[in-house]
């Protein structure tokens, strides 16, 4: 993991995922499947944000504490 601070647009990203999860959840959502896209486009560019590229000794701590804290922006 990237020892720079954590990108806005990783915040961004995984904010929007926990957004779109949450409409995914409601009963017969609208739009479902753009949602599911959207859902998975996110998931790749969390995923795949620079800023999670793992140097040796990684551990993925960070990266849940991010989940939980941008969990919490409801």
């Amino acid at each position: 993991m990237s020892t720079a601070p954590l990108s806005e647009s990783a915040i961004a990203a995984q904010r929007a995922w926990h957004a779109t999860y949450r409409a995914l959840a409601v009963p017969r959502p609208r739009h479902a499947g753009g949602l599911r896209c959207r859902l998975l486009h996110l998931s790749v560019r969390i995923h795949w944000h620079p800023w999670w590229s793992p140097p040796a000794g990684w551990s993925p701590t960070t990266r849940v504490e991010v989940c939980r804290m941008t969990a919490l922006d409801r």
